[in-house]
């Protein structure tokens, strides 16, 4: 019993300390949001796609006859002027083969001149009709075939001439190697491509354009800029596209030409911006994150400022009409401009709820205009 009375002031402090707490309510936390305003403007589908400069001309250039590799005078990157020589291959078969067309040549035109003699003397003695026609015919007969063969003759030296040419490359075009195939020491076959010459003068951005964008593609307006320096945007203009989809990639190869001429470095990657114009109605685009339903038809969650209130608002849905899709963004029309528009966690929302909004930089990304 002395325990328990002993005990008892205690209790009753205790009990008058937890009364005294419950008097002192604790301040109502609001849940921040992510928010942003609507913005209208014309409804612009806008795309980015990987792009590497290339020269609009670039030949493939190749031996005209096959044969083992003497010399090799280029290296990757250098530049060449027109009729530079690239490479020689051996030519001492081909000099052998002129040699031999020349002796036959001479050969011909030996008899090409004995014909023509025999011809002479035959007109000589016609007169005095000691010449039968016969034989007549048979001499101007052996003259001709003699000057047909010797002209044969002729073209044979003359191919086998262009042939010991041919052992030497020659650039067809000045420009800038990008590409070398052969070695010295190695044999090259006849019209084997082993170095491609690309002129500098005038590049384009090549890019590859996936099939359901590419009637869009022929109708955006295009900017361009290097990996290397992306804040150096340039207005380019489409040149040429495919008109059949590669067969493993089912993308269109496009051509794109700077609109004022400037150097490119050849190779370097890219990025292409495509703008395309979809429609002339005003439309917002928003996250596709801000997008909810409500009795099955499409909402979204705005916020209304609570007057007095600093930085605190009230959520209600407000019914809108969706016009298009655009990669994660939803483009709309129905609230007003600069209606402040609940952009995450729509799903813990409730109508009339207070939601607290933090400084704009605070509460996430802006939302993307509908017009850029």
């Amino acid at each position: 019993m002395k325990i328990t009375f002993a005990a008892a002031p205690v209790a009753a402090a205790l009990l008058s300390l937890l009364s005294a707490c419950s008097s002192h309510p604790t301040a109502e936390v609001h849940r921040p949001i992510r928010w942003a305003p609507l913005d209208y403007g014309q409804t612009r589908d806008v795309n980015r796609y990987f792009a590497v400069v290339q020269a609009r001309h670039e030949v493939d250039q190749a031996f005209q006859v096959g044969g083992k590799v003497l010399e090799r005078r280029v290296e990757l990157g250098q530049t060449v002027n027109k009729g530079d020589v690239l490479g020689v291959i051996d030519a001492a078969d081909y000099r052998l083969s002129q040699d031999g067309a020349q002796r036959q040549l001479d050969a011909a035109n030996a008899r090409w001149h004995q014909a023509e003699s025999d011809w002479k003397r035959m007109q000589a003695l016609k007169s005095d009709g000691s010449v039968s026609a016969s034989d007549e015919e048979h001499a101007k007969s052996t003259l001709d075939t003699a000057e047909a063969t010797a002209k044969a003759a002729a073209r044979t030296l003359e191919l086998a001439q262009n042939q010991v040419g041919y052992t030497v490359l020659r650039a067809s075009s000045s420009g800038v190697i990008t590409n070398v195939r052969f070695e010295v020491g190695q044999v090259v076959a006849p019209g084997q491509a082993v170095v491609a010459v690309a002129d500098e003068g005038e590049p384009e951005i090549v890019v590859d354009v996936p099939e359901e964008q590419l009637e869009a593609f022929k109708h955006s307006r295009f900017v361009a800029f290097l990996a290397g320096n992306p804040n150096d945007t340039f207005a380019v203009e489409l040149r040429e596209i495919a008109a059949q989809a590669a067969a493993q990639t089912r993308t269109y190869r496009a051509r794109l030409k700077p609109l004022q001429q400037r150097q490119l470095p050849l190779g370097a990657s890219a990025t292409l911006v495509s703008e395309h114009l979809v429609t002339d109605a005003m439309a917002a685009a928003v996250p596709a994150t801000a997008l909810t339903q409500v009795d099955g038809k499409p909402a979204i969650w705005t916020a209304r400022p609570i007057q007095g209130q600093k930085d605190l608002a009230r959520v209600n849905l407000a019914p809108v009409a969706v016009l298009g899709y655009r990669n994660d963004q939803v483009l709309l029309s129905g609230p007003k401009q600069g209606t402040i528009v609940v952009t995450a966690g729509v799903h813990k929302m409730a109508p009339g709820l207070i939601v607290a909004m933090p400084p704009r930089a605070a509460s996430g990304p802006a939302l993307a205009g509908g017009a850029p």
